[in-house]
């Protein structure tokens, strides 16, 4: 028994001030191995209790809640072993400084990261639009969200964007989105055959619903033009610039068999001769 306490009291000295003795390195072992079970059995329990959509989420949360624990447990060891924490802290205060600095934004990645899974401000398939880029989401881990672009560029943004950058989510209430296009026609035009040109147009795309909102506004006396709105709805916002584009061929086409011009801009020009 002497031999054995003889044993696991035997330190290996780092310093005048840091010493760290075998039975310190297995009570710290015993406390990974018993943490890292707890992790897993929670882990489980919670998993149970998720929607099978949220499972992958939250699978990245408990790798980093992980590590957190190690980092509180190795710690706790530590101090409740007579290991004299500060004196790694002191040693090394110049370095934690600046990784302290150089992981400030990775940290603000990955709690907005977590916030986002937890409130479910995102989810997969979303449609968002952030400093005018818009894409699909497809992929949310812990520090960065991947969307795909309608040009399928992939876009990589960080998660701490989320948080200070305003978002619009197109479809966090339902995949129908109201879209508009303008046109400009010139005065004297048959106001009312521009509106029903315009709604014919819309009823006949494939992709516009004609059960829900579809409707001409006339939105002003430009300066070279009268200014008219068509709003329409879809249910594949992803899609929206390929059917506007689609809606403007067609009003042009339909203008010119109505002859219905659309202007371009004038302006009067006055030319004054200076006398000598």
């Amino acid at each position: 028994m002497e031999k054995l306490k003889e044993i696991l009291n035997y330190s290996f000295q780092f310093s005048d001030d840091i010493k760290i003795s075998l039975k310190v390195i297995l009570v710290l072992i015993s406390g990974i191995i018993i943490t890292n079970f707890l992790i897993k059995l929670t882990r489980k329990i919670v998993n149970k209790r998720l929607e099978e959509e949220d499972k992958g989420k939250f699978k990245s949360v408990f790798t980093f809640l992980r590590y957190l624990i190690y980092v509180f447990v190795i710690v706790i060891v530590f101090e409740s072993s007579g290991v004299n924490v500060s004196v790694f802290l002191a040693g090394s205060a110049a370095l934690l400084v600046g990784i302290g600095l150089g992981l400030q934004t990775l940290f603000q990645d990955i709690l907005s990261g977590i916030f986002i899974l937890l409130d479910k401000t995102l989810r997969l398939n979303d449609i968002i639009e952030i400093d005018g880029k818009i894409g699909k989401v497809f992929e949310i881990n812990l520090r960065t969200t991947r969307a795909i672009t309608i040009y399928e560029k992939v876009l990589i943004i960080p998660n701490h964007v989320f948080l200070t950058h305003s978002l619009f989510n197109w479809t966090q209430n339902g995949k129908l989105i109201i879209e508009t296009v303008d046109v400009g026609v010139a005065y004297g035009s048959d106001v009312e055959l521009v509106k029903n040109t315009l709604l014919e147009i819309a009823k006949k795309h494939p992709k516009v619903l004609n059960s829900k909102r579809m409707e001409v506004l006339f939105i002003d006396f430009g300066d070279s033009a009268l200014l008219f709105r068509l709003l329409f709805t879809i249910n594949d916002s992803f899609s929206h610039p390929k059917i506007k584009s689609d809606l403007r061929y067609a009003i042009d086409e339909k203008f010119r068999e109505h002859n219905i011009q659309i202007p371009f801009p004038q302006r009067d020009v006055h030319l004054f001769q200076h006398k000598k």
